[in-house]
């Protein structure tokens, strides 16, 4: 373990890029951006509050957090997993394309954002209580999931869910069918088939925060898909 302290982000960056080590475990870390930026077949296991930035473009890396994280966490990450006990901040997962979040807590603005599937590279985001207003802006692939965890049954997002979605699935945990949501966004109750798609994740988040995952599956789920009759497709061409 390496307190780092105080250390620049840029030192600290530098000092794990020009490394020939594999594995990671920082102590102490508060505020400091970009680490594992791009990381390959790394391991980082982090106590303390990362800053901007966590785990940018990164390409089968994982990371692990014993605390919060700030904004842009898994920003374009093409594979790789992302664990967080905790909450984290705004505009994670934005473009996201491979690879798998796991978030324990809450997690803010625009979650999500423009995530995108492409041939066997799938993203999957899976927040264990509440999502802040824009969850799944313009998602075009993958699967955001909202677990509800501490709401007592009602709608885990704030405002304009889905909006421009064109692709990928959301699924929330509520006791009700979310109402106003935009208009590109069709909800229906949660399928065997989505239960299937599903399970492997809530099963991952259970095995790493706690919690009884046949039971978090059998509450009731509202799935959100794009309306065709809505959507945006002479812009795109996933059809």
């Amino acid at each position: 373990m390496v307190d780092v302290t105080g250390r620049l982000d840029r030192e600290l960056n530098k000092a794990i890029r020009d490394s020939e080590d594999t594995e990671f475990i920082l102590n102490g870390v508060c505020g400091q951006r970009y680490i594992a930026c791009g990381s390959k077949a790394r391991s980082f296991t982090l106590f303390g509050t990362p800053g901007n930035g966590l785990g940018q473009y990164m390409d089968g890396a994982r990371v692990e957090v014993f605390g919060n994280c700030q904004e842009a966490v898994g920003d374009t990450m093409n594979a790789g997993e992302i664990v967080i006990h905790g909450s984290c901040g705004d505009a994670c997962a934005y473009g996201m394309r491979g690879g798998r979040i796991l978030i324990e807590g809450d997690v803010g603005y625009r979650a999500g954002i423009h995530m995108k599937a492409y041939m066997d590279h799938s993203p999957v985001l899976i927040v264990g209580g509440r999502a802040g207003s824009f969850l799944g802006e313009y998602l075009a692939g993958g699967l955001i999931a909202v677990l509800g965890i501490g709401a007592g049954g009602a709608y885990p997002c704030r405002f304009f869910c889905g909006t421009g979605m064109h692709g990928g699935k959301i699924i929330l945990r509520c006791d009700e069918a979310p109402k106003g949501l935009p208009r590109q966004v069709l909800v229906r109750e949660m399928t065997d088939e989505d239960k299937a798609e599903l399970e492997p994740h809530v099963a991952a988040y259970c095995e790493a925060f706690g919690g009884d995952a046949k039971a978090l599956l059998d509450q009731r789920y509202f799935v959100l898909t794009p309306n065709p009759a809505e959507g945006y497709r002479q812009l795109y061409t996933f059809e």
